[in-house]
């Protein structure tokens, strides 16, 4: 960063962050990683992009909800040091999509990555998500037994972030679900349903790292070869994620970023900030389209912003308390969340669909649809000794075949023009 940003910057920067916050904290949460590694795993895996992109790019990176599931069945069969081994070794998986980003640009993305076969697997990776969500909404201890106090606080997470989505105006639009987790927590607090412990015993400033060693959440990457097989195919979801969100923010600000500084340097940045984040116990790191959404908003174009916000979430990742307060949250108010959260994800790889204008009636599209579809929502996997491809991994590698085997042209990506920005 260039200089020293000025009060203008520096609030705008913290915005962005009060943006991404919500869905950023929740994934950890959810899998049982600590929340607070995960601000400063997001804030350091966004500067490692900008340093490759050549700070170019409006871009924050946070945590992938692609990784939610892995990630849990990783934690509890592999322990937590060999999950992040495996993270780490996810995100290289990237620099092979560099490569190929790098040799054949747009017309390679378009050729093994349409739009037929991203959208259906991004809506795999929120339909598989949702019994997930389902079951946090009935109790608070994860049994699923019926409770009608969990429901109720979750339902009003949920009406929350919708009322947001829907009536609220400007910023207020762009943070549903920070809204729907603050009033279901209140909610929550009325209902007596908030355990401080964990605030009582934490202190106000102290490193994270010692607070997850202490409670199971970290140990140091070691490298499982079960593991690893298991969690590579996994980074397929969130590499087709980010050329999506590199797209919409190249509309959004009317520059081709696929060009300039090209996608084999955001792929290469994402992945390397996934890496990192294994090393350091957080969550893979994705570009947050919900961020994308306050630079369309607010027209700040400016790439400083993102650095700001990224330097603040590791400043924050150091306040105990704030750590502790997180971890407080019940697990209802996180299910009323994810109702809205994984449908939307689901409701993305439509619209990409829609926007591609994809011929749903060629009975090509309608056969690579379906089978990604039933193949990654259905759990499909095959095993081989100690690998094992299944879920998200195995629908998207089944897609790309089906894809470059059956006859007949592709809808593509839709195209950027710099000329024209988006309003």
């Amino acid at each position: 960063m260039s200089g020293v940003p000025s009060v203008k910057q520096t609030i705008l920067g913290i915005q962005m962050l009060f943006v991404a916050f919500g869905a950023l904290v929740l994934v950890p949460l959810l899998t049982g990683l600590d929340p607070s590694i995960a601000l400063f795993t997001a804030g350091a895996g966004t500067l490692l992009f900008h340093a490759i992109t050549g700070g170019s790019v409006p871009i924050f990176l946070a945590s992938s909800f692609a990784f939610i599931a892995p990630i849990s069945f990783a934690m509890k069969q592999f322990g937590p040091g060999a999950t992040f081994g495996a993270l780490f070794c996810a995100g290289l998986v990237y620099l092979l999509f560099s490569l190929m980003a790098r040799i054949g640009g747009r017309d390679m993305l378009n050729r093994f990555l349409p739009p037929i076969v991203t959208g259906p697997v991004i809506m795999v990776i929120g339909l598989k998500l949702a019994p997930v969500a389902v079951g946090m909404t009935r109790s608070f201890d994860g049994s699923g037994v019926a409770d009608g106090k969990a429901l109720f606080i979750a339902a009003c997470s949920l009406l929350t972030a919708v009322g947001a989505v829907m009536y609220g105006k400007k910023w207020l639009s762009l943070i549903p679900v920070l809204c729907g987790i603050i009033v279901g927590y209140l909610v929550s607090l009325a209902m007596g349903a908030v355990d401080f412990t964990p605030v009582k015993e934490a202190a106000w400033l102290g490193s994270p790292w010692a607070a997850a060693l202490k409670n199971g959440s970290f140990a140091m990457p070691r490298f499982d070869l079960a593991a690893i097989l298991y969690m590579l195919p996994v980074a397929l979801a969130p590499a087709i994620e980010h050329v999506g969100d590199i797209l919409a923010i190249s509309s959004v600000t009317g520059r081709d970023y696929l060009k300039t500084p090209g996608l084999h340097r955001t792929l290469l940045g994402d992945g390397l900030a996934t890496s990192l984040a294994g090393l350091l116990g957080g969550p893979p790191n994705t570009t947050y389209s919900e961020v994308t959404g306050a630079v369309a908003l607010t027209k700040a174009y400016d790439p400083v912003l993102m650095r700001i916000a990224a330097v603040a979430a590791m400043a924050l990742a150091f306040a105990g308390k704030l750590g502790a307060i997180l971890r407080t949250i019940p697990a209802p108010v996180m299910g009323g969340i994810m109702l809205l959260l994984f449908g939307m994800i689901a409701a993305i790889g439509v619209n990409s669909l829609v926007r591609a204008r994809v011929d749903m009636a060629r009975s090509r599209n309608l056969v690579i649809a379906s089978v990604i579809l039933t193949a990654g929502i259905g759990d499909m996997s095959v095993t081989c000794g100690r690998f094992c491809l299944g879920g998200i991994g195995f629908a998207g590698l089944v897609g790309v075949l089906l894809n470059l085997a059956l006859p007949g042209k592709n809808e593509s990506h839709e195209e950027q023009h710099p000329e024209t920005p988006a309003p």
